[in-house]
């Protein structure tokens, strides 16, 4: 949860079930200081016009943490949301940025997610820029990347010097690992440490009371990961 700083309100998009979990944890260990909206929660998200309002609100400076992937993410924060390979005959297309460009500019602290862990994701440089890690000295610019968070460490990102510096591997996971899985060089600490796993307390929020008020938007998630709901 200290990725999110002194956030007010964190942004979760669609199809991101682990970052919903986490703004919704957060949200609660905060004592209801932190305002958490999922877009496709109709008991967490205020906005009734979907990603327009999102970008509205976004722009006027009222969110503070957005989560984003990509297919491929290489070493200065590029996200590829658009195709590898050629773009008129690509080997792989994907869904589209939607408004990543646009949110990665303007939302102060993005945190980048990948569950997949390989050279595939992770690569030297993306095929296609689609949402850019960095940007000028002469562009003025609010937003953009704080940290990556993947199934087997955490990354930060240095903006100025458009750079990942490894933070701490995940339990059951090791530092030649991570080497091994990622296509792009990174900075790292003499000792990386391990990420601290949740508490006792955590994991009983999560389970008791994050996952139900999840169930209704990813029963799947919920069922196989807490075992509440019916997998659909």
């Amino acid at each position: 949860m200290r990725l999110f700083g002194d956030a007010r309100h964190v942004a979760v998009g669609a199809q991101s079930p682990i970052p919903a979990t986490a703004a919704l944890l957060a949200r609660h260990l905060s004592g209801g200081r932190l305002y958490a909206s999922l877009l496709t929660s109709p008991a967490h998200n205020f906005f009734t016009d979907g990603g327009r309002e999102l970008f509205d609100c976004a722009g006027q400076g009222r969110i503070d943490v957005f989560f984003l992937s990509g297919g491929q993410i290489d070493g200065e924060a590029n996200i590829n949301l658009v195709a590898i390979g050629d773009y008129a005959k690509p080997k792989v297309r994907f869904p589209g940025s939607f408004g990543s460009g646009y949110l990665y500019y303007v939302v102060p602290r993005v945190i980048l997610f990948r569950t997949e862990h390989s050279r595939r994701t992770l690569v030297p440089k993306v095929d296609f820029v689609s949402a850019p890690g960095w940007s000028p000295p002469e562009v003025y610019r609010p937003g953009g990347p704080v940290a990556l968070v993947t199934n087997r460490c955490v990354f930060a990102f240095d903006r100025m010097r458009r750079r990942f510096r490894l933070e701490s591997v995940h339990p059951g996971h090791t530092l030649e690992e991570v080497l091994d899985n990622t296509g792009f060089e990174f900075d790292r600490p003499e000792r990386v440490p391990e990420t601290p796993p949740p508490s006792a307390e955590d994991r009983r929020l999560m389970r008791e009371v994050v996952a139900p008020e999840l169930a209704t938007i990813y029963p799947k998630f919920t069922a196989d990961v807490f075992g509440v709901g019916k997998a659909a």
